[in-house]
């Protein structure tokens, strides 16, 4: 009986009793089968692969965007940070011309080496360590027999080891904080009110917000005319039998029985009335402009 032991990325297979009478070409069989098990299942398959390699850089992205299921990329700074990984990934790897094969192991090695961070809490240390055992299997080897299992030549996974030093494990801190690290919703906002113009057809248009209110404006500077619709709708509840004839209404005399003195005193007393009603209302209204103002004043001195 004989043992052998198998390495696989993250650990050690457990050593298996081989029969005595097991040929070398069943041997090669079980390792070819342990090595098809590295970096899968694919995370590209080759079809979506082929559909990418026929788009441009947006083309790519919005490819990309679909397969990976991204729905809140204008919002969601975890989406768009994984879209912009992947999508960095598939265009080095195309300037890299790699083979469907290669671009489907690349960029699986790309989705491990997250999914180690995320799920398994990988530290950088723990992820180059294993990104080492993972290149020593798909990488260049110097055994003979396992020369056709290689999936990327010296130049290429030197390349790819560079590339992940400077696109991942640059910013492997920024990664753990993207994936671990709570953070808080800050909404900002302001509530502006803003009055716009009446149609061509109004009177005037709303006031202006340096302006005053309109409230003021129709109550105590320009009233509606409501005098003369007052006026109509009396003349219209007066039916024709109840219009005296202009020619009674002219023959007597308002003023009989009072003297030039009694007018003027009668005349006198309502100017002062009205003087004095005038001069009360303009202090009002005053007075309203003054408080409007001056609310106004301090509202910009706030802002």
């Amino acid at each position: 009986m004989a043992a052998s032991v198998g390495t696989t990325p993250g650990g050690t297979t457990p050593a298996g009793m081989t029969p005595a009478g097991t040929t070398p070409e069943s041997e090669k069989d079980t390792e070819f089968q342990e090595h098809e098990r590295i970096l899968c299942p694919d995370f590209l398959s080759v079809a979506q692969i082929t559909e990418m390699l026929a788009e441009d850089v947006d083309g790519v992205q919005q490819k990309l965007e679909k397969f990976l299921n991204f729905r809140n990329l204008q919002t969601c700074l975890k989406e768009a940070s994984l879209l912009d990984y992947y999508v960095s990934g598939f265009l080095w790897a195309r300037g890299m011309d790699f083979s469907i094969i290669q671009y489907s192991k690349f960029m699986t090695l790309l989705d491990m080496l997250l999914h180690n961070l995320k799920t398994l809490h990988m530290s950088l240390e723990d992820s180059i360590k294993w990104l080492r055992e993972v290149m020593a299997e798909i990488g260049p080897s110097h055994s003979q027999k396992n020369e056709e299992w290689n999936i990327f030549d010296v130049r290429q996974a030197n390349a790819i080891v560079d590339y992940l030093k400077i696109s991942l494990f640059q910013h492997y801190k920024l990664y753990e904080f993207l994936f671990f690290s709570a953070r808080e919703e800050i909404v900002i906002g302001t509530e502006q009110v803003i009055e716009v113009v009446k149609p061509a057809g109004h009177p005037f248009p709303d006031p202006l917000e340096e302006g005053i209110s309109f409230d003021i404006y129709s109550t105590f500077i320009e009233p509606p005319p409501i005098l003369d619709m007052e006026m109509k709708g009396l003349n219209q509840e007066q039916g024709p039998e109840e219009s005296q004839p202009e020619a009674d209404t002219s023959e007597t005399d308002p003023l009989v029985g009072f003297t030039i003195e009694d007018i003027k005193l009668v005349l006198g007393q309502v100017t002062d009335d009205i003087l004095i009603s005038i001069q009360t209302k303009i202090n009002e209204k005053l007075q309203i402009q003054e408080e409007a103002f001056n609310a106004r004043t301090e509202k910009l001195k706030k802002a």
